[in-house]
């Protein structure tokens, strides 16, 4: 695990004990530091305790002389309680990607590349670590993505940390200063948590405020408030472009398909360049790189169809660029599911995109707003529930079309998260046969 001298002697309260405040904690502990932990759950505190932590709710306690409130990147600061506490008592919120920044002058010389957006940021990531992983250079990916960062073995001299860094571990961090950090685009997101969209886009904006004057920024700049973000920035900046990728190039990476995978590419292009990787290294790396889990992944083929897990995209915008993916051919038509529990952001991001779609299958508790919304631009199934949508894609697809799971939606009226919506799917699909 990673651990550091900086936190020896000092206490800390650590609020929400999944994987990640487990990890803190164990981390912590190791360190010589003293922590107060608290989860609802009773076996999860049962956990804390067993690794030598205090138990007690930091609502409840003196916060006076402790180092910091670790929480959760899920704890809505804007509305939980533990914000006001806390501040009474002088006593930073941070998260675990705070500490690790602290930790960092106890690390082998390293470099700590740092990638935010509204969408593409765990393909980024992803894409990062494995172009630099096959150019031989020691990386780690975490933060939003992977294992709890502090739960990991610290590389070796010369190594990078890439780190997917969603606005609320921005939020929580004061101290982290990217090598390298990345805004792959901005759209409207997460505006529960944020003074509308433009406390969301200052957050993503935040990561590079907190970088040094050396070091590097690289800015997507194919909308418009992230143009506005790049044109602030005052030190290093690298701006690129989906549109920079050359087609004929594109083709030759079988998992970076679609114009939104340009834009990923072409992000990931731009670190590793930085990093110092030469153009055979970043093409083998962009040529060998599969994608993610959820995110476009093809789950199954059979009689011609091919099926997309897309579930990952839980919101139209993210939506959008699979739809645009596949442009309707004579031996080829899109039949797309979709459907959860509906953001507040509709289907606009999609509506462009509307003609590739054969037919639409639509299920959760977005179902009769979105019928609603598509109106009689696409033929609509009220489908219900995703096995529903799937026997019916199933028997209404041809040979040569394409079945895509990307609900613009999340997923928490059927599922208790993307993962377990995209895993549904994969079995629903195999179940067919495919």
């Amino acid at each position: 695990m990673i651990t550091s001298r900086v936190f020896a002697g000092r206490r800390y309260a650590v609020l929400g004990l999944a994987r990640s405040g487990l990890a803190t904690v164990e981390a912590l502990i190791a360190s010589g530091a003293g922590v107060t932990a608290w989860d609802d759950r009773e076996e999860a505190r049962d956990d804390a305790m067993a690794l030598g932590a205090d138990i007690g709710n930091p609502l409840d306690i003196d916060l006076v002389g402790f180092a910091g409130v670790v929480v959760s990147p899920g704890v809505p600061l804007n509305r939980h309680p533990i914000a006001v506490h806390a501040r009474e008592a002088h006593v930073p919120v941070i998260g675990d990607i705070e500490l690790f920044a602290e930790a960092g002058g106890d690390l082998p010389p390293h470099k700590v590349v740092g990638i935010t957006g509204t969408n593409g940021k765990s393909t980024v990531t992803a894409l990062v670590t494995h172009m630099l992983e096959a150019a031989g250079v020691p990386a780690l990916m975490g933060g939003n993505i992977g294992l709890p960062i502090l739960s990991r073995d610290p590389l070796p001299g010369g190594g990078v940390y890439v780190l997917e860094l969603s606005s609320y571990q921005i939020d929580l961090s004061h101290s982290l200063a990217c090598d390298i950090a990345v805004l792959t685009n901005l759209s409207p997101d997460h505006l529960d948590r944020y003074d509308g969209f433009a406390g969301y886009t200052a957050s993503k904006a935040r990561l590079f405020s907190l970088q040094h004057r050396d070091q590097v920024a690289i800015v997507a700049v194919d909308d418009d408030p992230s143009k506005m973000i790049a044109s602030r920035v005052n030190h290093r900046l690298h701006r690129v472009s989906g549109k920079d990728i050359d087609p004929a190039d594109q083709a030759r990476w079988p998992a970076l398909q679609g114009p939104h995978n340009a834009q990923n590419a072409v992000c990931a292009i731009a670190v590793c360049r930085v990093l110092g990787l030469n153009d055979e290294q970043i093409e083998r790396g962009l040529a060998t790189y599969k994608s993610l889990p959820h995110r476009m992944e093809l789950v199954g083929e059979a009689d011609g169809v091919r099926w997309f897990n897309d579930s990952k995209a839980t919101n139209a915008a993210s939506a959008a660029p699979a739809l645009a993916a596949f442009p309707p051919a004579p031996d080829q038509r899109l039949h797309w599911i979709a459907g959860g529990k509906a953001k507040g952001d509709g289907l606009a991001a999609c509506r462009p995109w509307f003609g590739h779609v054969k037919r639409a299958y639509l299920i959760g508790e977005a179902m009769a707003p979105f019928a609603a919304e598509i109106g009689d631009a696409i033929p609509v199934e009220r489908s219900g529930d995703l096995a529903t949508a799937v026997r019916q894609a199933a028997a209404a697809a041809r040979p040569g079309d394409i079945v895509l799971l990307s609900p613009a939606c999340a997923s928490f009226d059927q599922f208790s998260d993307y993962e377990q919506r995209g895993d549904a799917f994969r079995a629903l699909v195999q179940a067919l046969g495919a």
